[in-house]
């Protein structure tokens, strides 16, 4: 089947919970990064978090690599917390954020008053054309809801270009889609268990992620317990759309969002630069099944709960569930130490093996907030200035590397 040349620009969105995150996603190639800072939004309790004098340091650092960057201000918003986050608005404004992702109405009359571009946050549901036409006259993207199929997608994608929708920017406005990453058992995160549970909301960012949890069913009158297939019974598999990306982008969506503020940087770059890779051959022409399978299990090798391939977008409402309380990355990352020193001639680094031994062939991987992330081999090691096949834990050694690192950086082996 011929496709149909896409002449849009399509941007890959990672997520950035860290510095180091952050670095793994522009040394990734993303096009974009969201953040939170401070309280008031999604991950506020599951990331590292930012704080709002990060705000414009975040900014230069995407500024000076060409990426665009994104402010969380999406978690319900009381009374009381309106003059804080009038403050966020205000900081992202004057720092040259590029745009702040927002749930509230409140919140998008605000960003518009100052002239700073909003996204509608998936938190507002936005799930057919007339909830988008209405809001769109504050709004330069939608991300949409996860629970859409791409038909659906595809209609209202056609209806902004044929009834002529403008957004702010004096543009259609943008679809934005989740392609990877966590699923919420609740219709795109509208869960009270957490809140039930622990006085802890999901929608303040506080979830406590009890649906992760292995369960067993009781019958009350009889005190009998009933075997389950699945223990995980409330806890999906992750979100992976590599396989149907240009079905994805075909259907009019011109941001790729992953999902993942929480995990690790490793995480954040392998994805970002595999779906970055997908992206560009759907655009060239090139994109085919088997090539989708080999980028797929490149996304296998980080963290993950198994895939729901395709997810609702393929019209399957019952969802999938992952049958584990943690991650199916084919590795292990076990924290070996830290870097020392860094040799830039002869570009060696060394290390103290504050809790784990290394091995001559080793896969290492080094995270850093300016390092990003680097994975390679031991092809060298030497310690007390002898080549070793092998140091133990509490040993300091020095190695061959293939870039620059930085001291402090973390470095953990990959065994598996």
């Amino acid at each position: 089947m011929k496709r149909k040349k896409i002449i849009r620009k399509i941007e890959v969105c990672a997520p950035a919970g860290s510095w180091e995150s952050l670095a793994a996603a522009i040394k990734a190639g993303a096009d974009s990064i969201y953040f939170g800072a401070g309280k008031l939004n999604m991950r506020s309790h599951s990331s590292a978090n930012f704080a709002k004098d990060d705000i414009f340091r975040i900014s230069e650092k995407c500024h000076r690599a060409g990426v665009y960057s994104y402010l969380a201000l999406n978690s319900i918003i009381y009374d009381e917390d309106i003059e804080n986050a009038v403050a966020f608005c205000d900081c992202a404004k004057n720092a040259g954020i590029s745009a702040v992702i927002v749930s509230d109405f409140s919140m998008l009359e605000y960003a518009k008053s100052i002239s700073i571009p909003a996204h509608v946050s998936v938190q507002m549901n936005v799930s057919n054309f007339k909830s988008l036409k209405s809001l769109a006259k504050f709004a330069d993207v939608f991300v949409l809801a996860r629970e859409l199929n791409l038909n659906q997608i595809t209609k209202i994608a056609k209806l902004i270009h044929e009834e002529k929708i403008i957004s702010p920017s004096g543009l259609p406005p943008r679809i934005e889609l989740f392609v990877h990453g966590a699923l919420c058992m609740a219709v795109s995160g509208t869960c009270g268990m957490s809140l039930a549970s622990y006085g802890k909301s999901a929608f303040r960012g506080e979830c406590y992620q009890n649906c992760r949890r292995r369960y067993r069913v009781f019958d009350d009158e009889t005190g009998q317990e009933y075997v389950l297939d699945n223990g995980y019974v409330m806890s999906p598999k992750d979100l992976c759309c590599i396989r149907i990306l240009d079905r994805i982008i075909e259907s009019g969506v011109s941001i790729l969002k992953i999902e993942g503020r929480g995990r690790s940087p490793d995480y954040v770059y392998e994805t970002a630069k595999t779906y970055c890779e997908a992206r560009d051959m759907v655009l060239e022409g090139r994109f085919k099944d088997d090539l989708a399978k080999e980028l797929e299990k490149r996304l296998e090798s980080v963290f993950n709960r198994g895939f729901w391939k395709g997810g609702y977008y393929l019209g399957d409402r019952s969802g999938e569930w992952s049958g584990i309380s943690g991650g199916r990355n084919e590795k292990k990352k076990i924290f070996a130490g830290r870097v020392t020193n860094y040799f830039q001639k002869a570009k060696c680094a060394e290390l103290s093996l504050e809790a784990e031994g290394i091995n001559l062939e080793d896969e290492l991987l080094a995270t850093g907030a300016t390092t990003g992330v680097l994975k390679f081999k031991v092809s060298s090691l030497k310690s007390n200035r002898l080549s070793v096949k092998s140091a133990k834990k509490g040993t300091v050694v020095t190695l061959t590397i293939p870039e620059k690192v930085r001291r402090g950086d973390k470095v953990y082996v990959l065994r598996g």
